[in-house]
């Protein structure tokens, strides 16, 4: 599979040689580390700039095929941590927030499209990638002080067709949808703690939509328990931890302390939530989308049984 993924790679850095793309484009396919970082530093500056015409979808396209590359050419650990780090704050020095949101949606197009291609030897710094641009949009979602249509534009670049978090689209790989269930609480809450000054409070229905969406529809069973146990139960317990005994908060890794803290339900501007408060519209949130027609019966069983889990409710 790997000579194969050469082959195909040396075919993409001919075609960059040759893009109408930004001019620095077919230097971050270089096999030269120093071109290579030249062209980030080229790129920054480039998507910094206040005066210039929207990137076209098109050249998009080419430009994250060089930028994905340039990332697969980054071979050691620290490199590849400081790369990583630099593509993921470009987000966030963008000329506004629209085009930010348009870097950020090539970056889900080129890791859907070429993720079922990356060797397993390669696999963990991609990880480390999506980590990095997961905590950098919710830096860029708070410093547009979580607005509607920012964090709507958001969720709907996750779930649809070919999105990471698409529950009808087979070609989406389910390893990266599990990947996202493992890290996104952690970094939602990495994000609001790093924020300065602090955010307003970050709308946790709102942010979990995708999620919700996803357990829902998917129709496969390993997706939802996924979702449940990384995503769903960490944070209804970490939300239940006022009410808990001293032994049990002891035992709750994490708990979200930051996020809990400075976190709301839908509407930002009304102020934060308390935490038993939150936890019971989250839940009624659930429960009113495992009632949806659309959602599937496997689901809506699960859905129920974890509000009525999580309420003491009876059958």
């Amino acid at each position: 599979m790997a000579s194969n993924w050469r082959l195909r790679h040396g075919r993409l850095i001919r075609k960059l040689m040759m893009t109408s793309a930004p001019p620095f484009a077919k230097h971050l396919a270089s096999n030269d580390k120093k071109t290579r970082d030249k062209a980030v530093k080229s790129l920054a500056t480039f998507l910094a700039m206040d005066e210039r015409d929207p990137i076209s979808k098109p050249d998009m396209d080419k430009l994250w095929k060089g930028i994905f590359y340039c990332f697969w050419m980054s071979d050691k650990p620290l490199v590849q941590q400081a790369l990583a780090a630099d593509l993921a704050e470009l987000l966030l020095t963008t000329s506004s927030t629209t085009s930010a949101l348009s870097f950020l949606s090539g970056f889900w197009e080129a890791i859907v499209r070429e993720w079922n291609g990356i060797d397993r030897l390669r696999l963990d710094k991609y990880y480390m990638l999506v980590r990095r641009f997961i905590n950098a949009t919710f830096r860029l979602l708070a410093g547009a002080d979580w607005a509607e249509d920012v964090c709507n534009t958001y969720n709907k670049m996750l779930t649809r067709e070919g999105g990471p978090l698409c529950p009808n689209d087979q070609r989406v790989p389910s390893g990266l949808a599990y990947h996202l269930a493992d890290i996104y609480l952690e970094e939602l809450d990495k994000a609001v703690a790093a924020t300065e000054p602090p955010p307003l409070p970050a709308p946790l229905s709102t942010l979990l939509s995708p999620f919700i969406s996803l357990a829902a529809q998917t129709p496969t069973s390993i997706t939802y328990k996924r979702i449940q146990s990384e995503v769903f139960s960490p944070l209804l317990e970490a939300l239940a931890a006022d009410d808990a005994p001293p032994a049990k908060k002891r035992r709750l890794d994490p708990d979200y302390a930051a996020l809990l803290a400075n976190a709301c339900f839908d509407q930002p501007s009304t102020g934060k939530l308390d935490p038993t408060t939150l936890r019971q519209k989250l839940l009624r949130r659930i429960f009113d989308v495992a009632s949806e027609p659309e959602t599937r019966d496997s689901s809506r069983r699960k859905m129920y049984a974890l509000f009525r889990q999580s309420t003491g409710e009876e059958d």
